[in-house]
């Protein structure tokens, strides 16, 4: 009997940058290759989602709807994909249901085809909303479990999590190992357990960054997986994932081998060759090799990639072991909670923080909030000392609830805010709003302020708007947010007997703690 043969997505335009160049590729940069991505046969094409909305308005610029227009109208022929963060969408917190709902469906609108959701803890309460919101706007709503290991991860628990994402009623299942974390013998265990559970499409997606992309792809397509996730060299291996020319040497004669045309890619090659050089400012020559202390950090490649260039500008590049060492302790402590977006930001500042400060001196607000339940239900118990203190700082009490449950609408505030700011407040611009407001006035001020974008109407959307166009942006480094860099001088900042304001920016996210004495 022949066999399936096996789908490529390709992810070059999302996780290929974020993971290798800090996610600062531009629409411009992305448009002369869309032809030939369009072309090859790609099962789907990841463009968006994941941080790029977040580093796309930050620092180049773009509004993140006229990137997804853009690639959309270049790349008709095939489906695309976009990472979610289910409650948090794509920031670092949860966002009520009405926001959720809205989102999902603005980007349905701009030709979104496939919702790939995650929660960070594996709870899947938190994506049930995005998943509904999906199947409602016709869309392909693929349910995700993230991959870690602990005492608590077991393979039968995985399989498990498989069988209740179908049950959902999702399209089909991601095994999302962003960090690079699974051998090829578990890989396939928990491919072909899956498989024999379920009747959906299963999806395997990894990183290479301690060298076990490409053998656990192999396991993976042996044990029966349907598809894997690839991307383009130089924006392909080391932290990202593995090349697409490389998994087809890898699978050269096998009988799920699919067939690209070898012209094209080497084209691709040559054009992402120039970007990465465009982007040498974002680039590290630690991303593009082979770590396999990344076992014991279990740092997804994005973070990886973002969280050296964020220790250097906090001049912290000589506590770079210090703060990873750290980094499996607080995880341990949160309740073994997987490493993806916002968790692996979460846990990566408190570690900055025990490092620099002692460990649970100072605690961070989305810490403290994580360890009482407001970010969902953890896979193991918080350490009940780390509870402790987390409640006694803040003043909250822990949450046993879906924590969106605690969230009131927020659409029609929203769309009051911008509308007397006097600025667009049609959905696009509320659910941006919703997640980045200081980024989205900025960038829709500075747009007014060059005549470019007109103001609201009474009905708080654009006055005689016309089609954006996705303009060229610079490549080049941007300021911290808000134009302001953390704080650099310990001994102007840090006094241990006086509560003050540090800031840290992880991720392109920027995290604000008070510093206090709390022995």
């Amino acid at each position: 009997m022949a066999q399936t043969p096996l789908k490529f997505g390709n992810t070059v335009l999302r996780d290929g940058h974020q993971s290798l160049a800090a996610t600062r590729m531009t629409t411009a940069q992305m448009l002369p290759a869309l032809e030939d991505l369009d072309a090859l046969g790609f099962s789907c094409l990841e463009t968006w989602g994941g941080a790029t909305i977040d580093a796309g308005l930050r620092f180049l610029k773009e509004f993140p709807f006229d990137r997804l227009d853009a690639l959309r109208k270049g790349t008709p022929k095939t489906p695309h994909m976009m990472l979610l963060r289910g409650q948090n969408i794509v920031q670092y917190s949860n966002f009520p249901d009405d926001v959720v709902e809205a989102f999902v469906a603005c980007a349905a609108r701009h030709g979104m085809d496939i919702f790939r959701i995650f929660d960070a803890l594996n709870d899947l309460r938190n994506i049930e909303t995005a998943v509904r919101a999906a199947k409602h706007a016709g869309k392909h709503a693929q349910g995700v479990l993230c991959y870690t290991s602990s005492p608590f991860h077991t393979v039968e628990k995985f399989i498990e999590l498989g069988v209740e994402i179908e049950r959902m009623g999702c399209d089909s299942i991601c095994i999302k190992d962003m960090a690079g974390l699974i051998p090829p013998y578990k890989a396939a265990l928990m491919v072909r357990g899956i498989k024999q559970r379920v009747k959906i499409p299963v999806v395997l997606h990894t990183h290479e960054t301690a060298g076990l992309g490409a053998p656990t792809y192999y396991a993976g397509i042996e044990a029966g997986v349907d598809e894997i996730d690839v991307s383009i060299s130089p924006f392909a291996n080391g932290t990202g994932q593995p090349d697409t020319v490389r998994m087809l040497a890898l699978l050269e004669d096998h009988p799920r081998c699919p067939q690209f045309d070898r012209a094209r890619l080497a084209r691709l090659g040559e054009h992402f060759a120039g970007v990465y050089r465009e982007l040498h400012a974002f680039t590290n020559p630690a991303n593009e090799r082979v770590d396999t202390e990344a076992l014991a950090f279990q740092v997804p490649g994005g973070m990886l990639s973002n969280f050296r260039n964020q220790l250097k500008e906090q001049r912290m590049e000589d506590r770079f072991d210090d703060v990873f060492r750290e980094i499996p302790y607080v995880r341990q402590c949160l309740g073994w909670i997987p490493l993806v977006t916002p968790t692996s930001q979460i846990v990566g500042v408190q570690a900055i923080l025990n490092v620099k400060f002692g460990r649970w001196k100072n605690f961070s607000p989305q810490a403290t909030d994580l360890a009482l339940g407001l970010y969902g239900r953890t896979p193991a118990p918080v350490d009940p000392e780390v509870r402790a203190i987390a409640a006694r700082k803040s003043g909250k009490d822990p949450v046993e609830c879906r924590p969106a449950d605690l969230l009131k609408p927020r659409m029609a505030d929203l769309r009051k805010e911008l509308t007397a700011k006097g600025l667009p407040a049609d959905d696009e611009h509320c659910v941006i709003y919703a997640m980045f407001p200081r980024e989205l006035e900025d960038y829709l001020t500075a747009k007014q302020r060059a005549g470019e974008t007109p103001p609201a109407d009474d009905n708080g959307r654009e006055a005689n708007p016309a089609p954006r166009a996705a303009a060229p942006s610079p490549a080049v480094a941007q300021p911290a947010p808000g134009g302001r860099e953390a704080p650099r001088s310990p001994g102007a900042v840090f006094q241990p007997d006086v509560p003050r304001r540090f800031a840290i920016t992880v991720d392109g996210q920027r995290h604000e703690v008070t510093l206090e004495d709390i022995d």
